[in-house]
């Protein structure tokens, strides 16, 4: 025995982040705070940061890459959700795609699409060459129709500046779209939205989570 007392340390649990809706921050804040015993609040990095006693932690960040700089409030911060005048959504998976721009808390207009693109196949040889190339011009067909409806939806070419816009879907295939030079004043901004196939109802919750406070959580 070496006569040294040891500490179990307290493992953390990393929470995936939460979107919160402005309107259920402080229920949220509180919740948070009955489950560990209180909570400090202070405003730190742009965000609003909670400590409890017990070591656990969380940090409120406002979307559309806002930094925070008001009162260590719940409620302070829930005011501070302003989404831009004109915004953008842009969700894309292969085959499949669902755009939208909204001006003023109005969605102004939107397209949902499809187009076919082949699943991955087991055969071999040339056969197989043969049905990725074929694959992969339907999923660049699929890209185009993306981004041409990107252009005309955002509407990009009557702005002077840079459009935020939140994105979701598959990452490489959103990164195909954006590559259309017409979509370079394109802003991409937090959070990702992981979606399924886009159809209205998924666009419609796509547009509610973009506008979300954006809540990282950190349990001891």
């Amino acid at each position: 025995m070496c006569g040294l007392c040891c500490v179990a340390r307290r493992s953390l649990t990393i929470v995936p982040e939460v979107l919160v809706p402005a309107s259920r921050l402080e229920r949220w804040v509180a919740n948070f705070a009955e489950r560990h015993r209180g909570a400090a609040l202070a405003v730190h990095g742009g965000a609003l940061a909670g400590r409890a006693p017990d070591g656990s932690t969380f940090s409120a960040r406002l979307p559309f890459d806002a930094a925070y700089d008001g009162a260590p409030e719940a409620g302070a911060l829930a005011a501070a959700v302003t989404p831009p005048a004109t915004w953008g959504v842009l969700l894309v998976r292969k085959g499949g795609f669902a755009i939208a721009r909204l001006d003023r808390g109005t969605l102004a207009e939107h397209k949902i699409g499809r187009r076919h693109v082949q699943g991955r196949t087991k055969a071999g040889g040339q056969s197989q060459q043969r049905f990725a190339r074929r694959r992969d011009n339907q999923a660049r067909q699929a890209y185009e129709a993306a981004a041409d409806h990107a252009a005309r939806i955002l509407n990009l070419d009557r702005l002077d500046r840079r459009l935020v816009v939140v994105a979701g879907g598959d990452r490489p295939a959103v990164d195909e779209v954006l590559r259309d030079a017409r979509l370079s004043r394109v802003a991409v901004v937090e959070p990702w939205l992981a979606v399924p196939d886009p159809k209205r109802r998924v666009l419609d919750q796509a547009v509610l989570d973009a506008q979300a406070v954006r809540v990282d959580v950190t349990n001891a």
